[in-house]
């Protein structure tokens, strides 16, 4: 069985498709195909066209975040929201000239067709499905009005365009299978009349009429299907979106836990190396200092155990330890005689007392300016850059800026995750970050790292 469901802003429905078993009749002698395909046609008939035909639907506002409308300023932005039922306004007001127009006009009984006409065209900002039994019930009224002889039967000019324009908007507002039975059924209406007044004067215009609410109905179900796409990709844009920051986001802390894990490792073995050799340092110690040490290297052996088991998972199969330790902040000179070599222009200024940093915050602190370095040189070509490391009290202060790109060389395309990495980094650390674009067109990420003193210890709590 098949539903409707009215889900979007613009008042268009959804299907919302069920299985139903099919029963034996009471004779228990199993259904024909075709006896199902009927019945399933007269389901879905009485569902889109009898079942709360006049219920309260009423068209939405059109949505004002487009690429045009929301340039507009607000006032403006809050009347376009109208713009769909001002065009459905429109279009019945050119039903009532077309009826008078068509019918003679001035006349007291065409005036009424008219308002009529317009009537039904409005009625579908409310009650869709209902404008249409409306516009049908109203062709032959319209009809009976109309001048005799060779006038067009039985779509009057007033009822040509009123049903036409009911169709295309109703077809809108619903789905394509509430279009097919609203244009099938208008056939039935028209070769009724046909076979009726055959051996009339008058000429039909049925044939001329299906053809042209056909390729209306065509068009409106092109727009229908391309939306329903439209709507899909964007849909699956957004989760690829998500899927890829997370991945990225997975990545970057894999990366920063490989990182951590060779600075660790690498002091958890002086430990152990140093509490090895103690004893053999001093002369004659005692055997309390001696069996001191060697829980110390029992322990640190133990922890850096523990270490390389928890954290080597996160190794990939082909990743090699670095040979060369960790860089440090002492090695941004090297990084940034690197950079300029790549084309961008860069000064570096230092302020405060240099002094050695544990290795975690030099080797995040080292790798958030690498980063932003790298998104100057693809998103700014051209343009000059600014490193500041400040040592303060209390830890490190970071700060690069870049200028607008220039020059020929198109900036390349990006998604964020350099920020995404560089903020993993920070928080990981406890720190701050903010990453901004100047009123000049830059760009700006400042970072702020805590660096514990020697002489503090964890809060007991």
């Amino acid at each position: 069985m098949t539903t409707a469901v009215p889900v979007s802003a613009y008042g268009s429905y959804v299907t919302e498709t069920t299985q139903t078993q099919t029963t034996p009749p009471a004779g228990g002698r199993p259904r024909s195909p075709e006896f199902q395909l009927a019945m399933d046609a007269s389901q879905g008939l009485r569902q889109d066209l009898f079942q709360d035909a006049f219920a309260f639907r009423p068209l939405p506002r059109m949505r004002v975040d487009g690429p045009l409308t929301r340039r507009l300023p607000p006032r403006l932005r809050e009347r376009a929201t109208r713009l769909p039922h001002a065009l459905v306004v429109l279009a019945g007001m050119m039903a009532l000239l077309i009826s008078l127009a068509g019918n003679g006009g001035g006349d007291l009984p065409q005036l009424l067709t008219g308002l009529l006409a317009l009537g039904a065209v409005s009625l579908t900002l409310l009650r869709p499905v209902g404008a249409f039994w409306v516009s049908m019930a109203l062709t032959p009224v319209i009809a009976l009005f109309g001048s005799d002889g060779s006038a067009d039967w039985p779509w009057r000019p007033g009822a040509f365009a009123t049903h036409l324009i009911v169709l295309t908007i109703v077809a809108m507002r619903t789905r394509p299978r509430t279009a097919a039975w609203m244009w099938a059924l208008t056939a039935a209406y028209g070769l009724f009349e046909e076979i009726l007044f055959s051996g009339d004067s008058y000429y039909t215009n049925t044939m001329p009429f299906l053809f042209v609410s056909a390729l209306a109905l065509l068009v409106v179900t092109v727009w229908h299907v391309r939306r329903e796409a439209a709507q899909k990709v964007t849909a699956q844009q957004t989760v690829t979106a998500h899927e890829r920051s997370r991945r990225t986001l997975l990545e970057e802390r894999t990366t920063i836990a490989r990182e951590l894990h060779d600075v660790v490792a690498h002091h958890m073995s002086v430990v152990a190396i140093q509490a090895e050799a103690a004893p053999y340092r001093v002369e004659n110690p005692p055997p309390e200092l001696e069996y001191a040490f060697k829980v110390i290297r029992e322990n640190a052996v133990i922890a850096l155990s523990e270490l390389r088991r928890v954290l080597g998972v996160v190794r990939a199969e082909d990743y090699e330890a670095p040979d060369a330790p960790q860089p440090k902040l002492a090695d941004l000179n090297r990084l940034l005689s690197n950079v300029r070599d790549a084309g961008l222009q860069v000064n570096s200024t230092v302020t405060g007392a240099v002094r050695e940093l544990p290795q975690g915050v030099e080797l995040s602190a080292y790798r958030i300016v690498q980063e932003a370095l790298s998104n100057s040189l693809r998103h700014a070509p051209g343009a000059s850059a600014e490193v500041e490391v400040s040592y303060v009290l209390g830890g490190l202060g970071l700060r690069i800026v870049n200028g607008p790109p220039t020059g020929l060389v198109k900036p390349s395309p990006g998604a964020g995750h350099g920020i995404t990495g560089m903020r993993e980094r920070v928080s990981m650390l406890d720190g701050e970050m903010t990453a901004e674009a100047t009123d000049d067109g830059g760009y700006e990420v400042a970072v702020f790292l805590p660096v514990r003193s020697a002489g503090a210890t964890e809060d007991p709590a």
